[in-house]
């Protein structure tokens, strides 16, 4: 059974733990500016919204890099980065309309989340369960498909 990080942003209290647990997994050191996941602040309006790899199913920077350094991870499901192909070109960082795929200039290559080989980091981290790891089916396509089943008013058997 495949799983992904779910988030639920009203539970995040703007921490950033989630953010420094990234960095220590995958970089060693406590640096937000590290991390593979951000939380996003609406000063605003007083919330927080953590980000990063989805994991789409039919990936745009997968698709778009041209060395083939995109790679799905066969137990995780995870799209992950084989720094040995990647180039360093940014086309994957371009492609991916969610700005989650970024460029390292300390390793001229490119990294984004890869579920910490099953056990993300940042899940365990976060102390308002604001993010799971959970099934997969319970997140993405199929529960937005469900909501709008419960929701659905008739206007699309009219169109």
């Amino acid at each position: 059974m495949q799983k992904s990080l779910h988030i639920i942003p009203e539970k995040c209290t703007g921490c950033t733990q989630c953010e420094i647990a990234c960095s220590m997994e995958h970089e060693g050191i406590f640096s937000s500016s590290k991390s593979r996941i951000r939380v996003f602040k609406f000063h605003d309006e007083g919330r927080f919204v953590p980000y990063t790899c989805t994991q789409c199913a039919e990936a745009w920077c997968q698709r778009a890099c041209p060395t083939g350094a995109i790679d799905i991870n066969a137990r995780t499901g995870a799209k992950e980065v084989l720094a040995t192909a990647c180039v360093g070109c940014k086309v994957c960082t371009i492609a991916c309309p969610f700005g989650t795929i970024n460029y390292v200039p300390d390793s001229g290559k490119v990294a984004k989340c890869d579920l910490c080989g099953g056990d993300p980091a940042c899940a365990k981290a976060c102390p308002t369960g604001a993010i799971l790891f959970i099934d997969a089916e319970a997140t993405g396509f199929e529960k937005m498909r469900a909501w709008a089943a419960k929701t659905d008013t008739g206007a699309s058997a009219t169109a």
